[in-house]
């Protein structure tokens, strides 16, 4: 493995051994985070306990959590009556809970279908309620996102489901669906504080931690009273926001770890120019590859040109035996996690927050080495 060196305040690396981490989550992370865990670990915030043996019911881990809120209210400008928890379960279980708090056997949700974590959150609401798909591209290969007036919301439904970014096949929302007056709901987990994301126009959003936030194991749930209001008195105990709400997400042992790589990763972002300056950096780094991937017909983008995803840019090459090639070279080469996922194939490269410029730049040095050699 080659040595890089060089630093850079947005977490660019001097890194020995540490790669090109292009992988879809869990994902790369700004080093200076990785730093800040490697320094709490033995002594946390000078209390004595390591992070990871600190209790979560001490003062100091509760300062932990009031940063880490506060940090997110303010870099995503989240309305003052809107609740932010911190749970667990990823959004495998938002999928499910979302709809058990907001869904009533006898009653209508629209779902926004882009690809696979979409048809699993319409699987799970199904389980609930009255759920249906008003749009769904699985037909052509999930190579877009609708359009307003390509869908039309039910009248009886309760809320309008859709996910932002798609990290199976690089497809993204660029504009705000149009839910009708129902309830919005938003799964942002591979975008979120990555895109323009106007918190106020949702109900609920929901975020696995592990790729734009921090560290595995932290979900970002993010509710208006409104939608909190529809919660029921009769859910499973750990299913029900109101619990957890009201516990200011200290209901249960909570991934302390993970809340405290978030609160170090939003703090990265207030100090490299906040939520808008990420924006202009995911927009340069994603236009930088693709590019290159609109150079040449060697290459061939997924997503069409008005959906594609400033995450996760997906392509395949013109010669598919060519793939296993070039992945393998590009390993060799200190680039990782670009294979694309087991149910797409391909080639796939997650562009997250905490993934530098100069990643981007070695990936296309790389690309066009390889399509001179095998052109």
């Amino acid at each position: 493995m080659n040595s890089k060196t060089g630093a850079g305040a947005l977490g660019s690396m001097p890194r020995g051994a540490r790669i090109h981490n292009f992988s879809a989550g869990p994902a790369v992370l700004p080093l200076s985070v990785v730093e800040e865990c490697r320094d709490a670990l033995p002594n946390l915030s000078e209390s004595g306990f390591g992070l990871l043996e600190v209790s979560h019911r001490t003062p100091t881990f509760q300062n932990v959590v009031n940063s880490a809120m506060a940090r997110v209210r303010r870099t995503l400008s989240v309305p003052e009556d809107y609740t932010v928890l911190f749970l667990q379960g990823g959004a495998s279980l938002q999928f499910y809970m979302t709809a058990l708090n907001l869904l009533r056997p006898d009653e209508q949700a629209d779902y926004l279908v882009t690809g696979g974590w979409s048809q699993r959150a319409l699987k799970e609401a199904k389980r609930v309620g009255d759920a249906q798909a008003i749009w769904d591209d699985s037909e052509n290969g999930f190579r877009r996102v609708p359009q307003v007036g390509e869908y039309t919301v039910r009248d009886d439904a309760v809320y309008l489901h859709y996910t932002s970014n798609n990290t199976l096949y690089g497809t993204q929302f660029h504009h705000l669906p149009d839910s009708g007056g129902k309830l919005l709901l938003l799964d942002a987990c591979s975008d979120i504080a990555g895109v323009p994301c106007d918190i106020s126009a949702h109900d609920l959003i929901y975020a696995g931690a592990q790729k734009n936030l921090g560290a595995t194991g932290v979900t970002l749930v993010i509710l208006s009273p409104r939608a909190l209001s529809r919660v029921g008195d009769d859910l499973p105990t750990m299913l029900d926001y109101n619990v957890h709400a009201s516990n200011d997400s200290l209901f249960n042992t909570p991934n302390t770890f993970g809340i405290f790589v978030l609160d170090r990763v939003f703090n990265w972002l207030e100090e490299n120019g906040g939520l808008e300056a990420s924006i202009a950096r995911n927009r340069e780094k994603s236009g930088l590859l693709y590019a290159e991937l609109d150079r040449t017909n060697f290459w061939r983008p997924h997503a069409d040109k008005d959906s594609r995803s400033v995450m996760n840019v997906t392509w395949f090459i013109h010669d598919d035996a060519l793939e296993s090639v070039f992945l393998a070279e590009a390993e060799a080469a200190d680039l990782g996690g670009l294979k694309g996922h087991k149910s797409v194939g391909g080639i796939r490269a997650s562009l997250y927050n905490g993934c530098p410029l100069e990643s981007v730049e070695a990936l296309v040095s790389f690309m066009l080495d390889f399509e001179a050699e095998h052109s």
